[in-house]
Formats: C-alpha cells, structure tokens, sequence
C-alpha cells in the first residue's frame, strides 16, 4: 500500500497509454510531451508498487494490474468530467443560466429527434451547451458518464431521478414504390419472400425480438447491419423492409407502414439523471426541455418543439417531477 496518493493526473496519463497503446499517442491526446508522460507513468508504477505496461518495440503493452485498474481509472476520468460541467453552472449569478450537460441517447433518437428539441432549448438558452453522447448501449449515470440519459427501458437505480415519457413503437415499414413493385406481405410467408432489412449480431434486443419474427427463415434477409441509422435509411432508399420507429416514418409521406396485426413493439422510454443534479439549473432545464420534445414526439405533436416558450412543460420552467 502507498504511503501517499498519487495524484490524479498521473491516472489521466496512464488512462491515455492504456487507450491510445503508446507514450506518443497518449502525448498526442493530452497535449503534453512524450518525456512527461514517461515520467507519470514511472511515478505511478512507484507510488502503487505495481508494473502497469510491459515496454517494447511494438508500444506500451498493459499488464494484467493495468486492466485491473482501468475500469477505475475511468471512473475517476468521468467524474473528473462531470465535475468540470457543473463548476461551469454552479456559483454565477449572470442574467442567463449557463453550463456544459451531457446527454445521451441512442444512435436514432440522437439523430432524428433530439437537434430539434436542443435548437428550441439553445433559443431561449443560449449559453448552455451540450455534450450529446451518441450510444445504444445503456450509459452509468452513477458513474457520471453521462448527466441525463434517454433509455428505453426502466431505470433501476434509486438515486436517479426518472420520468416515464411513454411508448415508441416499432414496426415494420417499407418505401411506398417499393410496395408498388413487390406487393404488400400479409402472412410471414409473404414477408419471407421480400427484401428484407435485419440486424446482424445477436443481443438482448434481438434475443427478445426473435420470438415475434413469426416463421422468417434465416436466409430471408438481404441486408444486414446493426445500425439502426442503417436500418433506417435503407428503408427510406427502397431497398426492402425493415423495422423503424412509426413516428419517424410517420413523418415522411413515402414510407408504408407493413403488417402491422404482424409486428408491434413498444419500448418503454424514460428520461433519467442523477439526483445529485437537481439543484444545477442548466440540468434541470435541459431535463425539462427533453421532457417536453419527447412528450411531444411520442405524441404525434411533432415537430411540436419549435414554438415559443409558453409551450407546456415550458424550458424556462425548469420544474423536476418527484422520484
């Protein structure tokens, strides 16, 4: 055990290495020189007593101590994070609110439906900027990797404060001209002869998808990917059809919805963050601007964001619902 602890931008210097496979590109990502950071990460090894990179020719390859401490050292990165974004909100008193929030959501909802929601949030509040994490997977809000989260699926952490925006539904959608070709499928063994857009790798969403994909054959796809973006814009090229958010295809008069008695899904969709952030005002008014767009989204009310601030549920209001 050390005698003293290392200070904190020794583990930034040894997350670096650990990501970037060498002194030149973590000197590169950080901004500092090759020299410094050898000597961070010499100061380190000698402060916990550990070898944390085997040096050779090839880079800085990590030792099985190094892999045991990153998940560590990333908590301390994204706290570190998080602690910078609200410093930025907290302690002024100007006219208007201000501070860095950290959204993330998946790769759709990122992409189709939240720039309009932030570009009402940016009129009435210019000064707060977001980080806008792109990801499917579910992001820690404990850990502070993100400071508000749109999941689909109910969060389970007590300390989070969470709001149940409703059901988005999937379905299956294809481009009208392409229906005019290949005809419109009513059982599975019509579906099973089209052009079909699936996804490629197995995870929990098609673990629990399969069971409702009826009689489809393995080989009945013709493309494959595990992008929803993807997904999406083959359907709106009429490649085939594949499964999309309905509201999203409600708002573009060439897209068909397919079989709909054949496949429904609907994801649960929340809005969550940490509990620790309900007094820093840019979160709280970017949580309530979220709130509102998504309510209006799953609606049909779209593109309801764009109006003035008296829209209920108001940006400007900044009220937080009850755990």
């Amino acid at each position: 055990m050390t005698s003293h602890e290392p200070a904190w931008d020794l583990y930034r210097s040894f997350l670096a290495v650990l990501q970037e496979g060498s002194l030149s590109g973590a000197a590169r990502a950080l901004g500092l020189t090759q020299p410094t950071l050898g000597r961070h990460i010499d100061a380190l090894e000698q402060a916990l007593g550990l070898s944390l990179f085997t040096r050779s020719q090839a880079g800085f390859i990590a030792t099985d101590a190094a892999m045991a401490l990153r998940p560590y050292a990333e908590t301390l990165a994204a706290a570190s994070a998080a602690l910078l974004r609200a410093a930025s909100g907290v302690g002024r008193e100007q006219e208007q609110i201000q501070g860095t929030v950290r959204v993330t959501a998946s790769e759709v909802i990122s992409v189709e439906v939240l720039p309009p929601i932030l570009a009402r949030l940016r009129l009435s509040h210019p000064r707060i900027t977001i980080e806008l994490a792109v990801s499917n997977r579910i992001e820690n809000l404990l850990r502070r990797d993100a400071d508000i989260a749109v999941r689909m699926q109910r969060p389970e952490q007590d300390v989070l404060v969470a709001r149940r925006i409703g059901n988005i539904d999937i379905g299956l959608h294809a481009r009208r001209d392409y229906l005019a070709r290949n005809g419109m499928p009513r059982t599975w063994q019509e579906l099973a002869r089209h052009a079909l857009i699936g996804i490629d790798k197995e995870n929990a969403f098609t673990r629990k998808l399969q069971p409702l994909l009826g009689d489809l054959p393995a080989g009945a796809y013709a493309m494959r990917s595990d992008s929803d973006l993807v997904h999406l814009a083959s359907i709106r090229a009429g490649l085939g059809i594949g499964i999309c958010q309905t509201r999203l295809a409600e708002r573009d008069p060439e897209l068909v919805r397919v079989a709909p008695d054949l496949l429904t899904i609907s994801l649960d969709t929340w809005l969550a963050m940490h509990e620790n952030l309900r007094s820093n005002p840019a979160c709280s008014i970017v949580y309530t601007a979220l709130a509102a767009g998504l309510d209006d989204y799953i609606s049909g009310n779209w593109p309801g964001v764009a109006g003035d601030a008296s829209h209920p549920g108001s940006i400007n209001s900044g009220v937080l619902p009850a755990r």
